[in-house]
């Protein structure tokens, strides 16, 4: 059964319907994508590393030189508590994917170059409910191709979370053609990257490897909880130029994501990965963020 679309938006410090009219179609993000975002996950109405997303939209919003308010990070979370509770999603059991846009917002001229005059940030949070995952993603795991696109690591949009999303689409579209559950970027030099929404990791023995910074990858927070949990665990971590060949010597593989959370990759290019199903380490990783985001703090 399909859910039931999302009844309500935040926009600009208002809750409003959502399907009624929003943006400006001269809206800046409308019209070039100029604009950042961030998704994250709320549990019982509580934002899962609120401050490590805020935190990030600043710096990809200072990358496209976006001014934000000082107390952006007060509004974004007064604006989900407001959304969530509006879509009832707040309660013991609420479970939402939040999405949070910023674009440069409204402008009347034309052109590349961004105004001098600095027009204020249009700010949307969306959510959604989080349904349970796919039985088939854990017992079977991901198969993953690698995408046509590559990235390249001197450019520096790479690290930035920006709403120009033509690239993951399309390597998306790939993965769905060839039957394929998501698609993996190389770098331009053939060094592992990422995935369409998620970061990549290796098993082999006690150690886990996941592409370094300088592979023109995005630095998730789940990424940077599991290389935390890892030296709790008894995995010695790394961050490495992994090659194709290290994926396929894998024991095991997994993407990260802050939504979807850690999911097994069994597959990559039609070839298993280790014996072809999600490994021990795999279903820890996951056991142990789950219950990290179940938590109730203080």
């Amino acid at each position: 059964m399909t859910a039931s679309p999302p009844a309500h938006i935040w926009l600009d410090g208002q809750l409003l319907p959502a399907d009624a009219p929003h943006l400006s179609a001269f809206d800046r993000g409308f019209q070039l994508g100029d604009g950042v975002f961030e998704t994250l996950r709320a549990r019982a109405g509580r934002p899962t590393e609120l401050h490590e997303h805020a935190e990030r939209l600043r710096r990809s919003a200072a990358g496209l030189a976006i001014p934000l308010a000082e107390d952006i990070e007060s509004r974004l979370a007064a604006g989900i508590a407001e959304l969530v509770a509006a879509e009832g999603l707040d309660g013991p059991d609420g479970d939402a994917s939040i999405r949070i846009t910023v674009s440069r917002g409204v402008f009347f001229g034309r052109g590349l170059l961004p105004p001098d005059e600095h027009p204020p940030a249009t700010v949307v949070i969306q959510a959604w409910p989080v349904g349970p995952t796919p039985p088939d993603h854990l017992e079977r795991g991901l198969h993953l191709i690698s995408s046509t696109v590559r990235r390249d690591p001197e450019n520096p949009l790479a690290a930035l979370k920006t709403t120009s999303r033509a690239d993951y689409v399309f390597a998306r579209v790939e993965a769905r053609t060839a039957g394929a559950d998501d698609a993996l970027f190389l770098t331009t030099d053939g060094y592992l990257s990422e995935a369409t929404s998620a970061n990549v990791f290796l098993v082999r023995g006690n150690q886990l490897a996941t592409p370094a910074l300088g592979c023109a990858i995005l630095p998730g927070t789940t990424r940077s909880w599991i290389l935390r949990w890892a030296e709790e665990a008894g995995l010695s971590a790394e961050e490495a130029f992994l090659t194709t060949r290290h994926l396929h010597e894998a024991d095991e593989a997994f993407i990260s994501s802050s939504v979807a959370g850690i999911l097994p990759v069994t597959r990559f290019d039609a070839e298993p990965i280790g014996e072809g199903r999600p490994g021990p380490w795999t279903l820890r990783a996951r056991t142990d963020r789950e219950a990290f985001i179940t938590q109730v703090r203080e």
